[in-house]
């Protein structure tokens, strides 16, 4: 059996994608002849301090020698490759999507992050990537071998398909409130609708980015939708799945994903999509079982949200080709057993980077 360790910094069970997913992997384990383990990292990552540094870089050091480290890109690509290369340890990389992509982050952080990255995968005997675009970007920008790359997509489960089908139409759109997500672009969109019968859910953490949350709140104010939309906040599994069973029209306004796992779910319940392009969305979701707009783009999301009130046959013909998607996904269990594939070549290369 080989013994791996998934490092992952914070809290596991924060409500986002990216945890999710590991979560996922980690009930599946151990598997195809390879155990993997938790291995909590402090919290604070991608911008850790000197202190959490240490922290995560002596947690790694702690594990039992031969014992592959499956790293989260979260706390990956923030740590000193010096450190990690001083490790003198088989590491894998596990890659959401690269943090200097993250909306919100001023030019100097991008770049430092976008250095730090590409050194701390230059550390990697392997890495693991989320989405076939994430793994062109890591290639193509983060100097990552494609011979040392795995493509590992998210799994999930086969649900009941809603009706979509309810009138007025209720919106749903799903992420934490942080600025990748777009909702501003959203709620600018909807604020040209006012005339159109809607009404909107948020599900999503409000705790991430408090200044997200104002903006949003401010937005919601302004256009004085106060009746019609609702900040949820984030949901218990059971709760979400409702809200997807519920929902008449699924709206994803984020400028940029490294898969978009929500994306997924709202194809198993064969919802009518209206997405963004940016990033991996535009491969997540095929064209049929969407009608897609470019990223940050008010006028183009308000066109697509205008088409899809007024006519119930386009969110009907949206829906079945979405339910059609959703069921050629993968499942969790085929995502695990791609870790554990990477996991056991790592295992038995014979020279570390």
């Amino acid at each position: 059996m080989i013994a791996a360790a998934f490092a992952i910094p914070g809290d596991l069970d924060l409500p986002t994608g990216g945890y999710a997913y590991d979560r996922e992997v980690l009930k599946r384990f151990p598997r195809d002849g390879v155990s993997l383990t938790h291995l909590a990292l402090p919290a604070g990552f991608p911008a850790p301090t000197d202190l959490q540094v240490r922290k995560a870089l002596d947690a790694l050091a702690a594990t039992a020698p031969q014992t592959l480290l499956l790293v989260d890109g979260l706390a990956l690509g923030a740590l000193p490759a010096e450190g990690l290369a001083a490790l003198n340890r088989r590491l894998v990389a596990l890659i959401h999507h690269p943090l200097a992509l993250e909306e919100g982050l001023s030019a100097g952080n991008q770049a430092r992050l976008a250095i730090s990255e590409r050194a701390a995968l230059a550390q990697c005997v392997h890495v693991i990537a989320t989405s076939p675009s994430t793994g062109r970007t890591l290639c193509r920008d983060f100097g990552v071998d494609p011979a040392r790359l795995t493509i590992a997509l998210p799994g999930s489960a086969q649900v009941a398909r809603a009706p979509a089908d309810g009138s007025p139409a209720h919106l749903l759109a799903v992420g934490s409130l942080i600025p990748r997500k777009g909702y501003d672009v959203l709620l600018e969109a909807l604020g040209r609708l006012k005339g159109f019968a809607w009404s909107l859910t948020i599900i999503g953490s409000l705790e991430l980015n408090p200044a997200t949350v104002a903006q949003v709140r401010a937005l919601i104010a302004a256009y004085g939708l106060e009746a019609r939309i609702t900040l949820a906040g984030a949901l218990p599994a059971q709760d979400l799945a409702q809200a997807f069973a519920g929902c008449d029209l699924f709206v994803h306004p984020s400028l940029f994903e490294g898969y978009g796992m929500v994306l997924a779910e709202a194809m198993r319940h064969g919802l009518p999509m209206i997405c963004t392009t940016g990033g991996a969305a535009n491969e997540t979701v095929p064209d049929r079982a969407a009608l897609k707009v470019p990223p940050g783009d008010v006028e183009a999301l308000a066109g697509a949200l205008r088409i899809c009130l007024l006519s119930p046959k386009e969110r009907r013909r949206l829906a079945d080709a979405a339910f059609a998607a959703g069921q050629m996904l993968p499942g969790w269990d085929d995502t695990a057993h791609l870790i554990a594939g990477a996991l056991t070549g790592a295992a038995a290369l014979e020279t570390l980077p």
